[in-house]
């Protein structure tokens, strides 16, 4: 079966509980937490894929990753995750479900990364600059920094990227040279 069309499938399912249940935005939250925690903590996903840890052992694991009550929405989501078995697909579904909140709320994900910390200021005029081109879209921001790009910035808006780096510059400028 296809990867996307399973997380797909149950991110959808648990937007509807978490409507019926009123608590959609804390369950956004709780499925941020456990996307950060899988990208961190290598060992998360095979402590959960383990055939031998119990599935209270599993589920507290994940509730502890996402911060999530023991009998909230989303505690009582991953329990029937791990017993369906698709426990391998949870960070999938996680994050099939963040896509899924941010458009149907008109949340735009925005990644700005630099080369030097940027101030307040700067940053803000970026922001404007992006919420004048979403119409009206409420912007989740996120900053980094990396000095491979040596100077500018990029942007990222929902996986459309603009690239006012030195490094892009320079990369063009030798492409050119070498035509």
């Amino acid at each position: 079966m296809n990867d996307g069309l399973i997380p797909n499938r149950y991110a959808k399912a648990l937007y509807k509980l978490s409507q019926e249940r009123g608590d959609t935005a804390q369950v956004y939250q709780e499925m941020k937490h456990l996307d950060v925690a899988y990208a961190s903590e290598a060992g998360l996903k095979k402590a959960v894929n383990n055939p031998f840890l119990p599935i209270a052992d599993k589920l507290k694991l994940l509730c502890a990753a996402s911060g999530a009550k023991q009998d909230g929405t989303s505690a009582r989501f991953m329990e029937l995750v791990i017993k369906n078995n698709r426990i391998d697909f949870m960070r999938s579904i996680a994050l099939a479900f963040m896509k899924q909140y941010r458009e149907l709320n008109g949340i735009a994900k925005v990644e700005v990364v630099t080369a030097t910390e940027l101030g307040d200021d700067e940053i803000n005029d970026i922001v404007d600059v992006v919420k004048g081109q979403l119409g009206g879209k409420t912007i989740e921001l996120t900053k980094s920094v990396n000095p491979d790009i040596i100077g500018g910035f990029t942007v990222d808006v929902d996986s459309r990227v603009l690239d006012a780096s030195v490094r892009s510059q320079l990369e063009k400028l030798r492409l050119k040279l070498l035509s």
